[in-house]
């Protein structure tokens, strides 16, 4: 009973690692061509989970899955024609500045439009209760969870790895110089980079309100675990993430199993262990500067 309790823990640590990876791929993603850590990316998960609020009224979740990573992704083409586009040439610690700001204005906008009382989102009926699995019993509306991340996953890799847009992305990340020389502007792959970074993150809040609370913070607090992955996955690296997340996860899982009250640090751990012997994260890599 106890393995089957553990491997429980491990499949809600894998959960969780997708809660993550939506948030951290974005954020990976938006470095990796325009060399921006853009410190605002919670906000967009937070809006999203508030815009879901509104869009379930008319169009339910399912509406809502489509239609609120539809609206912020477009809120996040003017975030990057008007803001981002400024600073890919500038020191970086600009744009840390700025997006660090944009977090707070947007927490204290939230709080002005929804109030800054906690909201709880619905979970659609046909997802609530148990799956029960021989011995084992795990949550239906996490798994479906699950299902939805490993989609978006497998989207955005074969977005980037099989299609022209993506060759062009992944020369861009490499060889920014040598893109320009062939005529092609890398400008407007960015904010497609951007609007596609900011719908996963809004995409994660839609997600995960039913079974976290809503409020105006929520971004701010998602932000710092999101960073973590990023670092130990590696900034850049596609596949690094996506297993910093899982693990960050699993580990979490696990670790909040034998230790509850280790949990949170557990992922701080991590990091330190990896950045002591991989400086670069699990799987990153050199990458030119976006010019």
């Amino acid at each position: 009973m106890e393995i089957l309790f553990l491997l429980e823990q491990v499949v809600n640590g894998l959960v969780l690692g997708g809660y993550y990876l939506l948030l951290a791929l974005g954020l990976s993603l938006i470095f990796s061509v325009g060399g921006i850590v853009n410190l605002a990316h919670g906000a967009f998960y937070a809006l999203g989970a508030y815009v879901s609020l509104e869009v379930i009224k008319h169009a339910g979740f399912t509406g809502s899955i489509f239609i609120t990573p539809a609206l912020v992704g477009l809120l996040g083409i003017l975030f990057e024609r008007y803001l981002l586009r400024r600073f890919y040439t500038a020191d970086p610690i600009l744009s840390l500045l700025v997006t660090f700001g944009l977090a707070l204005v947007a927490e204290q906008a939230l709080r002005m439009a929804w109030g800054s009382a906690p909201l709880a989102s619905t979970m659609p009926p046909e997802f609530k209760g148990q799956l029960i699995m021989g011995d084992m019993m795990f949550s239906k509306y996490r798994l479906f969870i699950l299902g939805v991340v490993t989609v978006v996953m497998v989207g955005i890799w074969l977005l980037l790895h099989k299609t022209s847009f993506g060759r062009v992305v992944r020369a861009g990340v490499q060889k920014p110089d040598m893109v320009a020389v062939l005529g092609i502007k890398l400008q407007p792959y960015m904010t497609a980079i951007v609007m596609l970074g900011v719908a996963t993150a809004a995409l994660g809040g839609v997600l995960f309100g039913p079974i976290t609370i809503v409020h105006p913070a929520m971004g701010t607090e998602i932000m710092t675990v999101a960073f973590v992955v990023v670092v130990i996955g590696g900034l850049g690296s596609f596949w690094g993430v996506v297993l910093a997340a899982l693990l960050v996860g699993v580990v979490r899982g696990i670790t909040i199993h034998f230790q509850p009250a280790a949990g949170e640090a557990s992922m701080y751990v991590l990091m330190f262990l990896v950045l002591m012997f991989r400086p670069r994260g699990l799987l990153g890599e050199r990458i030119e500067r976006f010019e």
